[in-house]
């Protein structure tokens, strides 16, 4: 291999993928690897992957074919190029994917990437390695922080995982056999890490987890401590003006966490939260142990307590035995909550879930006709939502350049993109920005010369 070495690292699937792969370049930096966007320079090439649905896991499989290309071309100049593939797929197939895939050189399990430099090391003297066992050992103390070049270089928004893995095993989902049993970190080493991130540069924290509300990690007074309680802590860390946490759980939204949405500024009045049908018996065929109502009277707890709160949602059609009657309880729900936006999928079988063997499965097409009319509905209200805020002000963290000179992209408390001509060096402040239009995928805003960076902070550290 050349010296210094270059990882390129290719992201599948959820903000927790995102946040993976920026550890195991982390992982490997002190063995001397160097990130690159280039696939065709890289010593490394690590595919970090999904096993959610059936099509991610084909996208996989053809990405090692274009990726094979590359490894082939590297060869042709006497060069080596490794492949390893890591994640979900790698911890489902295991063994399989060096079957199906002769290029790739290395099978890394999702909780195992901490392993990687010695992985790389031991490939000198073993042709192949496959490494899916669940480790004994916690990886987050075994892995490399980030160096403050790093981070500065991913932006001023981050992810933190605080919680890993699932126990409320859903019928359709693979995450509780690829993820694990349901983990939480310690507050002081998540403090800790949103500390490292502030003092280079990161303004925005997202804590992410399968399950992340369900949170219960080690807190300073030795007690387990709720997902509000670690929001307040790290709401005083200097720095950081915006928090958010994905993805949640309707029954773990407890007291605690939502009376934090109206204690907490920093914490921003936007919410994911999957419900997947609305459906009672469909939820009862899912397995996600609440009803249509009980979601609906989270949401109106959320609604008082924090009026401009805005929802979005996970919704699953399609699903074994479900009947017209019952998608269109899901379109009434859609209805009745009015989502700022929604992932919505055709139910894919995974192999070894129970939803996999059910019964009355529901042809493709009608499935696929379904998915159209949510979609239709679901895109209707974002279109609405995103056009309620023309002519109004929103709180805009700005987070690079834009495409033309002078303009600069940032996000709303709500996620939505906005684009505006602002000065470069207000990127990781949050200026007050009048909206004038929506794009298709953005809003367009007028950005005054002020920013509000100094209340939030005040606010967060009171």
């Amino acid at each position: 291999m050349s010296n210094p070495r270059k990882v390129h690292v290719k992201s599948f699937g959820c903000q927790m993928n995102v946040y993976d792969s920026h550890r195991m370049a982390d992982a490997l930096a002190p063995a001397g690897y160097t990130e690159t966007t280039h696939i065709a320079e890289a010593d490394l090439v690590i595919l970090n992957t999904c096993n959610i649905r059936e099509k991610a896991v084909d996208k996989v499989y053809s990405e090692i074919g274009r990726v094979r290309e590359f490894k082939e071309a590297a060869a042709a100049q006497g060069r080596e190029m490794l492949i390893a593939v890591a994640g979900c797929v790698a911890q489902a197939e295991g063994e399989e994917i060096t079957k199906r895939a002769s290029a790739v050189d290395l099978v890394v399990g999702s909780q195992n990437y901490h392993r990687l430099p010695g992985m790389i090391a031991r490939l000198r003297k073993d042709e192949r390695i496959v490494d899916t066992e669940f480790p004994v050992e916690d990886k987050f103390d075994a892995l490399t922080p980030p160096s403050r070049a790093a981070i500065a270089k991913r932006g001023v928004t981050s992810f933190v995982t605080v919680q890993e893995g699932c126990d409320k095993f859903c019928t359709f989902c693979v995450v509780p056999y690829t993820r694990g049993a349901e983990i939480s970190r310690p507050v002081m080493k998540i403090v800790g890490d949103v500390e490292r991130l502030a003092a280079a540069g990161v303004r925005e924290v997202t804590l992410i987890g399968q399950n992340v509300n369900a949170y219960h990690g080690d807190g300073e007074d030795g007690r387990a401590a709720t997902l509000g309680r670690l929001l307040r802590r790290l709401a005083q860390v200097p720095g950081i003006v915006r928090l958010r946490y994905t993805t949640s759980h309707p029954l773990d939204m407890n007291d605690d966490l939502i009376e934090a949405h109206c204690d907490l500024p920093a914490l921003m009045p936007s919410i994911h939260l999957p419900v997947q049908s609305g459906s009672d018996r469909v939820l009862a065929a899912m397995n996600r142990k609440h009803t249509r109502q009980q979601y609906l009277d989270v949401i109106a707890r959320l609604r008082a307590i924090r009026p401009d709160i805005a929802f979005t949602s996970d919704f699953i059609v399609g699903f074994p035995g479900e009947t017209e009657a019952e998608f269109h309880d899901t379109l009434s729900l859609v209805e009745e909550v009015g989502y700022g936006g929604a992932y919505s999928f055709v139910y894919s079988p995974r192999p070894g879930t129970p939803a996999a063997d059910m019964a009355d499965q529901v042809p493709a097409a009608e499935s696929h006709e379904r998915l159209l009319r949510l979609q239709s509905l679901i895109t209707a209200q974002w279109r609405g939502f995103n056009a309620s805020f023309v002519g109004k002000t929103a709180e805009v963290l700005l987070e690079k350049p834009g495409r033309l000179p002078g303009q600069l992209v940032g996000k709303t408390p709500y996620l939505q993109t906005v684009q505006v001509m602002a000065r470069p060096e207000l990127i990781g402040t949050v200026l007050a920005v009048k909206i004038t239009g929506t794009g298709t995928n953005t809003l367009f805003g007028d950005g005054a010369e002020r920013t509000a960076y100094a209340p939030v902070l005040a606010a967060a550290g009171a």
